[in-house]
């Protein structure tokens, strides 16, 4: 899969725009690698996504909106 047909399938996907889905720098994954967030490696700017939608779906539960969520 070429880069382009990734961020076109993560467009899709998603319902952001092409701009967005390139700045952000979508990657497709190593089947057998796994990514430690925590890892320097990484750097700060990975982000566990599953994690950040439980935050935040269980603060909707608690009534606590518009409050940012940090993952």
């Amino acid at each position: 899969m070429k880069q382009a047909e990734l961020n076109r399938a993560v467009a899709l996907a998603t319902g952001e725009s092409m701009s967005t889905v390139k700045r952000l720098g979508f990657l497709l994954a190593e089947p057998d690698e796994t990514v430690d967030p925590d890892s320097e490696t990484s750097g700060p700017y990975v982000i566990d996504w599953d994690e950040l939608e439980a935050n935040r779906l269980n603060s909707e539960r608690q009534g606590a909106r518009h409050e940012p969520v940090v993952a």
